[in-house]
């Protein structure tokens, strides 16, 4: 019983945290010694070997106990903190509460290649003066685009969006591009009256309508009219059956005029510019594809100073567009504008002339036409002309007479982002007082959309 209250005492001085192991070690050993004393043959013999085990137990304990406390203390065991939360990353553009923010726009490539010379050259608007065989090479990023659609804080009664948009045609060099401002505005729609208000700079209510090429000059100066001004317009919808719909826009537009001498003749008159349009759309030929006839057109003027006591004359400047868009089956579709008017240099017509020989308005009309047919939900085909006609007795020698293109394209979709476009045109142009000019471009295009 001795030992077995030396071992107890021994094992309970030792006894730590950190030797609770050493616990479950001896008490096997304990168990064996006490049944191997309880064995022994003779009394004689069991106190003789009694002594000599205790003092071997007791310095195998004592070295045990040495070893341990040898040991560096163990650390306190903590539980493993568990990994900070990732703080979520801000997004790189925040808006304020109730915005939504959509960025959209392309990567784009346009290589042409001309048999003469055709202006301004990135982009296609009538054949330059004596150019027939001086053939050149464009390649250009500028046409690449970037933009944003915001919408909302909504009320019960208006939605609220707006539109943010630019390219690279804003002038530069040919390797430094300067960014351009295409859309810039607010807009404001009451659903249950359908009405709506556009504040900003966006396309013009005359001649909406596009030409299916892929050539960013859109047919300007050869048939197609219509640009983008500063601009506050107003818009009401009318129900006129279950599946038609007539829209009423009105709009006043800056005048751009040119600098003559120094002063915009556009800002220099006493009103803005007008603008109105009146569209009906509605299925014709497909029930499921809406048709759209339209007439549009603009009033403004130009003021021309002409000393400085403020002599002037007074130019006006206007349009009067015929558009339609129709659906001809599933797949094909026809759409053209016509037109005519006077001082039409800010709006794409009258090849960029304004005032003629008399020092009056050159007047202008024409118009453009084109098919386009969906081979497949990844590619089209399209095939139009356009013409522009100046009235020549407006005309000074020199000047540019006619101008007239034909086109033919495909588009191919190659993924929903990467499309890749192929076209053919021809462009004459005529001059007072010379020969015509006649190029052929070939070009190509490579567009990445997001």
């Amino acid at each position: 019983m001795a030992i077995l209250r030396t071992l107890s005492r021994l094992f309970h001085a030792t006894a730590t945290p950190d030797l609770m192991t050493l616990k479950h070690t001896l008490t096997p050993l304990l168990l064996a010694a006490i049944l191997f004393m309880s064995a022994a043959p003779s009394p004689a013999r069991a106190e003789g070997s009694l002594e000599e085990r205790i003092v071997r137990l007791e310095g195998e304990l004592a070295e045990l106990k040495a070893l341990l406390q040898a040991r560096p203390a163990a650390t306190t065991t903590s539980p493993v903190p568990s990994p900070a939360s990732p703080q979520t990353a801000k997004p790189a553009v925040t808006a304020a509460p109730g915005v939504n923010v959509r960025l959209y726009g392309f990567a784009r490539f346009d290589g042409s290649y001309d048999t003469g010379r055709l202006t301004p050259g990135n982009i296609a608007l009538y054949a330059a003066p004596g150019s027939d065989g001086d053939a050149e090479w464009n390649l250009t990023g500028n046409a690449t685009r970037i933009g944003m659609d915001l919408s909302g804080p909504d009320t019960e009664a208006m939605k609220l969006s707006a539109k943010i948009e630019f390219d690279f045609f804003g002038g530069g060099t040919e390797n430094a591009a300067n960014p351009r401002l295409r859309h810039g505005y607010l807009k404001a729609y009451w659903p249950k009256s359908d009405l709506s208000i556009i504040a900003g700079q966006t396309w013009d209510l005359n001649s909406s309508l596009i030409p299916f090429v892929d050539d960013a000059g859109l047919m300007w100066d050869a048939g197609n009219i219509g640009g983008r001004h500063p601009q506050v317009r107003f818009t009401k919808g009318f129900k006129a059956g279950d599946k038609e719909r007539v829209e009423v826009a009105v709009a006043a537009a800056r005048t751009i005029g040119e600098l003559y001498p120094t002063t915009d003749t556009g800002k220099d008159a006493d009103i803005p510019t007008f603008q109105g349009r009146v569209a009906w759309t509605g299925p014709v030929l497909v029930a499921d594809k809406p048709a759209t006839i339209a007439a549009s057109g603009h009033y403004g003027q130009e003021q021309w100073d002409l000393d400085a006591s403020n002599t002037h004359i007074t130019a006006d400047t206007w349009s009067a567009c015929l558009e339609l868009s129709m659906p001809l089956s599933q797949k094909l579709l026809f759409a053209g504008e016509c037109f005519t008017g006077s001082n039409l240099e800010n709006y794409w017509g009258g090849i960029g002339q304004s005032l003629g020989s008399t020092g009056n308005e050159t007047r202008a009309q024409g118009g453009w036409a084109a098919l386009r047919y969906s081979l497949s939900p990844s590619t089209a085909v399209a095939l139009g002309a356009g013409v522009d006609d100046p009235e020549n007795s407006d005309l000074t020698a020199g000047s540019r007479s006619f101008n007239r293109t034909i086109f033919a394209n495909v588009i191919e979709s190659i993924t929903p982002n990467f499309i890749l476009g192929l076209q053919l045109s021809q462009w004459k142009t005529g001059y007072i007082g010379s020969s015509d000019s006649d190029v052929w471009r070939t070009q190509t295009s490579l567009t990445y959309t997001f």
